[in-house]
């Protein structure tokens, strides 16, 4: 787990390294406490802040929760997007979830942190408090993407209130169920790629765009993109990938043409890198035992393919 774990005091960098050698994290804090393994801030909090905020999966603060909230404040982006933040005081007496409770799993963490430490956890989440399964922490717990993020509050709102909700669990297009429809989108679908050495990246996300709404899935459940070996340093294939959040694999000509099955042949496709079909294959071969939905689709210089895995 990418975690970081920050501490301003002695004791408090004691119970920075325990917590974050429990998750094969980092602990960092001032030169004068870092040491035994502790890392030296080597910069202003808010400098290093910002540059854990940006890759860290989570950020814990042995401090005040006043340290940590002014030192995150300025690189929050929305809780779709942050890591998950918790405070735990440098006794370890209680651990605190203070940011992206549910799709960063901090309410998860500061329970498991609490319970390294022998602390109290904090949740102050309302779902959470009252026992209700909260729809965004039922998302991640199941491998699925919100689409649309304002609904999972309302929904939220509507349980606490012992009203029945609306919410879908589909990769398909479809029109809306309910009045209010939280869509939750499953992460099963592999994207085969081949493209021209050099698509411009922007040109490939919009080219899958297309493809994603013309074959009435969402975007949103793409589990991972697939293509060749000869295509591992394609920046646009990648950054379709990162774009997404969601691995890029490779495989050679030679593991493409060992799948059994029927695909759509390409003499020079063949020919150019060894392989008579890229995106189908690649599909095929990235869901592992799933199966096609969407056969080879061209694009100028692009082609796209959709399989969908057997289980999540």
């Amino acid at each position: 787990m990418k975690l970081h774990a920050a501490a301003f005091s002695e004791r408090g960098a004691e119970l920075a390294l325990r917590i974050a050698r429990a998750f094969g994290g980092a602990a960092w804090a001032p030169e004068k406490y870092a040491k035994n393994g502790v890392l030296p801030f080597g910069a202003s909090l808010g400098e290093w802040t910002g540059a854990r905020f940006a890759e860290a999966e989570a950020l814990v603060f042995v401090s005040s929760c006043g340290i940590a909230v002014r030192a995150v404040a300025p690189h929050l982006r929305g809780k779709d997007k942050d890591p998950a933040v918790i405070v735990a005081d440098e006794r370890g007496l209680n651990v605190i979830s203070l940011l992206s409770g549910h799709l960063g799993g901090a309410n998860e963490l500061a329970l498991r942190v609490a319970g390294i430490v022998g602390g109290r956890p904090v949740i102050t989440t309302a779902t959470d408090v009252n026992g209700i399964t909260p729809p965004d922490s039922w998302a991640v717990q199941n491998g699925c993407a919100i689409e649309n993020l304002p609904a999972a509050k309302h929904v939220a709102a509507e349980l606490l209130a012992g009203h029945a909700v609306g919410v879908a669990v589909t990769d398909e297009l479809q029109p809306a169920p309910y009045p209010v429809t939280l869509w939750l989108r499953p992460k099963d679908l592999i994207v085969g790629v081949g493209c021209k050495r050099g698509t411009e990246p922007e040109l490939l996300r919009e080219y899958f765009s297309d493809f994603m709404k013309e074959s009435g899935y969402s975007p949103l459940s793409a589990a991972a993109v697939a293509s060749i070996e000869q295509k591992r340093d394609e920046a646009a294939i990648a950054g379709l990938a990162e774009f997404y959040n969601i691995p890029f694999e490779t495989f050679s000509a030679k593991e493409l043409m060992a799948l059994p099955g029927e695909f759509t042949p390409s003499p020079a496709a063949l020919a150019a890198v060894g392989a008579d079909n890229v995106c189908e294959r690649a599909a095929i071969a990235a869901s592992r035992g799933g199966y096609m939905v969407r056969l080879k689709t061209k694009y100028p210089g692009v082609t796209f393919a959709l399989a969908r895995k057997r289980s999540l």
